[in-house]
């Protein structure tokens, strides 16, 4: 009797699986809409509200991103796609012990950003100082977040702040604000969040193409500074429609 009911138990797992349809995740635009993975599902609308974290890395393919996580949530069914919305970003728990050695002051802050394309955002920066710091420096250390913060958000969008997030620039400037206070060690934004969605524009450039665009502009600039260059990238397009031209023939 016991067999013939663990018979019946499997069937019925077996058939819930084989209901399901597997689904594929997209990031959203902000991302290029790369493919994050698969889940299964037996119905669409369960999908909704599911979260996925992936790391910059696996979104980029940048090897330096990869103790930066992004959390996407489901949003939008569209047969079998699933498409996503950011909802915040966090630094893995190894990379931060790391950072936080003996005798330093971690001081940590929390600052509520509005974008100029509507998002609310929560911003949760930490300062790392060599040495141990008194309670009215790092009140000072985080007035300065306040307002730095408020006001780079204020003058861009969710896509142009996440990147700045990602590659480091906002906690560079956030390093060079306070460093009026004390000498800063380090600046990460260590955790964000999405408290209201804003509206997107549908014809912003997404975070990967403003890194190639950075990129391009980075090496103009160097071939304009050294003519040597841009000499020896002449050389070498040459040769390669040369090469063409033949391989046509």
């Amino acid at each position: 009797m016991a067999a013939k009911k663990g018979k019946v138990a499997a069937r019925k797992v077996k058939d819930k699986w084989k209901a399901k349809e597997w689904y594929k995740i997209y990031a959203p635009r902000m991302f290029n809409q790369v493919e994050l993975g698969e889940t299964p599902s037996s119905e669409p609308a369960s999908l909704v509200g599911r979260q996925t974290e992936v790391t910059v890395h696996e979104l980029t393919g940048d090897f330096s991103k990869m103790h930066i996580k992004i959390c996407f949530r489901v949003e939008e069914v569209k047969g079998l796609e699933a498409h996503t919305i950011f909802v915040g970003h966090d630094l893995t728990s190894d990379y931060v012990r790391r950072l936080t050695r003996r005798k330093r002051t971690k001081t940590d802050h929390v600052v509520d950003v509005r974008t100029k394309d509507g998002y609310l955002i929560r911003l949760k920066p930490m300062s790392i100082t060599e040495q141990r710091i008194q309670a009215a420096q790092e009140t000072a250390i985080r007035n300065i977040m306040d307002t730095q913060l408020v006001s780079s958000a204020n003058d861009m969008t969710l896509s142009e702040l996440v990147k700045a997030i990602i590659s480091g620039d906002m906690a560079r400037d956030l390093a060079n604000a306070c460093k009026v206070i004390i000498p800063i060690k380090r600046v990460e934004i260590r955790r964000t969040e999405v408290l209201e969605v804003g509206t997107p524009s549908s014809e912003e450039p997404s975070i990967q193409e403003r890194f190639g665009q950075e990129a391009a502009a980075a090496e103009a600039a160097a071939r304009a500074a050294n003519p040597i260059l841009e000499e020896e990238s002449s050389e070498e397009e040459a040769i390669e429609e040369e090469e063409e031209e033949t391989l046509e023939e």
